[in-house]
């Protein structure tokens, strides 16, 4: 036997080696991204009262509470009313890139930005999924989540079919260094101190190394020595986004358990009854006058939550209470009018599903937004002309039948260029 057939070391070849798990990445990544926008663009009438100088949690209040504990928000550098414009508009703005997968390194650090900022500003903000989103956003730094379902992925995929080795990228160096300026002007200000003062800075020198390597010397060793770093980052992120999603359901369920109403199997009835949450009062009704419903929703809540971390190394029995725990959450989001905590617990739960499953709905996108795309315009003009080609380009189609499959199957497969 040699070295490399030894378990382990196949499998510290294949951590290092590879980003472990390109698609449960991407569908986290997108999952949070469009879980906070919907959450911004909803409350985009009540920003002022929710997170700005006319919030019942004030300015004054706020910063005596980030003295204490250290958190981080860029809303304490200023109390004006522009600023805490323009720092709402940089959460939605970041939040629509991330999830379109546009340089999704940098834009997975302006997105914790703005979560932090927003959310460290009035901390009685929230439902519960905000928490999940809080810590998610800081652990997709970590992640190379744009290898696939992005357009930093499809423009690797162009750059190869092209017959480049790496695609031309002008806006990315010219987005760190806007952002190394923006941090330069914090550090010099002393807006920005102690540890999180590393963090950025470590975050900033990292990716301008990883940039001049990759420019000067592809090949290197220290191109492979960062790419082995840069991945065991990622399998970390990784791994804890999976044990903190395992930590929630666990201590939920076991913290259920003490209660006795959810022991003599009574707890839905209760919620079930509040106005608050009660957007739709008939069903609320209807479901609580079943009494042996509400027992086993009861029982059936702690049970799934309970036994879900114990579940992962049975593959069958973990997908069917994955199912089990998505439906709930939707459930949830319909009958106690709880939507958004509910999107982050599923984008949450994303990360165990199936590779094969996830693969298949990008298909099912990808074909979707093929017949989409042929029902346009743009695609009936004659296949003539350079100027088509472009045009065709842009509005996601481009070659033949032949030649669009070939991209697809490329896209599939995520390589050293499209996991940077």
């Amino acid at each position: 036997m040699t070295r490399l057939e030894h378990p382990l070391a196949r499998g510290l070849n294949r951590v290092t080696g590879f980003a472990l798990g390109p698609y449960q990445s991407a569908v986290i990544r997108i999952g949070f991204a469009a879980t906070w926008l919907f959450f911004l663009l909803r409350e985009l009438p009540h920003r002022q009262e929710m997170y700005g100088p006319d919030g019942p949690w004030s300015w004054d209040m706020a910063q005596q509470l980030i003295a204490s504990n250290g958190a981080f928000t860029a809303l304490m550098w200023s109390d004006g009313q522009i600023w805490f414009e323009v720092v709402y508009a940089l959460a939605m703005v970041s939040s629509v890139l991330l999830l379109l997968g546009w340089h999704t390194r940098a834009m997975s650090v302006l997105f914790m930005i703005g979560v932090l900022s927003l959310q460290n500003r009035s901390i009685f903000m929230g439902d519960g999924g905000d928490n999940v989103i809080h810590l998610m956003a800081t652990y997709l730094v970590f992640t190379r989540c744009g290898q696939v379902w992005s357009l930093d992925a499809r423009r690797a995929a162009r750059a190869r079919g092209e017959g480049m080795e790496r695609p031309v990228d002008r806006a990315g160096p010219a987005l760190w260094w806007v952002c190394g300026l923006g941090l330069s002007f914090v550090t010099f200000t002393g807006e920005v101190s102690g540890g999180w003062l590393l963090f950025f800075w470590g975050l900033l020198l990292v990716h301008g190394l990883w940039w001049a390597v990759g420019r000067r010397a592809p090949g290197s060793e220290l191109r492979k020595l960062l790419d082995v770093v840069a991945n065991l980052a990622h399998s970390a992120g990784l791994l804890v986004i999976m044990v903190e999603a395992c930590l929630i359901y666990s201590t939920a369920g076991w913290y259920k358990i003490q209660g006795s109403r959810w022991q003599d199997g009574t707890a839905v009835y209760y919620p079930l009854n509040l106005d608050y949450f009660s957007p739709w009062p008939a069903l609320s009704e209807l479901l609580a006058s079943h009494g042996v419903m509400v027992l086993l929703v009861t029982y059936g809540t702690v049970a799934v939550q309970v036994a879900f971390p114990f579940t992962l190394f049975n593959r069958r029995v973990k997908n069917v209470l994955l199912a089990a725990m998505i439906v709930e959450h939707a459930v949830i989001a319909v009958v106690l009018g709880l939507p958004f905590f509910s999107l982050a617990m599923i984008a949450a739960d994303a990360v165990f599903l199936p590779t094969t499953f996830l693969r298949r709905m990008g298909g099912w996108a990808a074909r979707a937004r093929g017949g989409v795309v042929s029902r346009l315009p743009l695609s009936r003009l004659p296949l003539s002309g350079p100027p088509l080609s472009r045009l065709r380009r842009l509005s996601g189609g481009g070659g033949l039948p032949e030649q669009r499959a070939a991209d697809g199957k490329r896209d599939e497969e995520p390589t050293e260029s499209a996991r940077a």
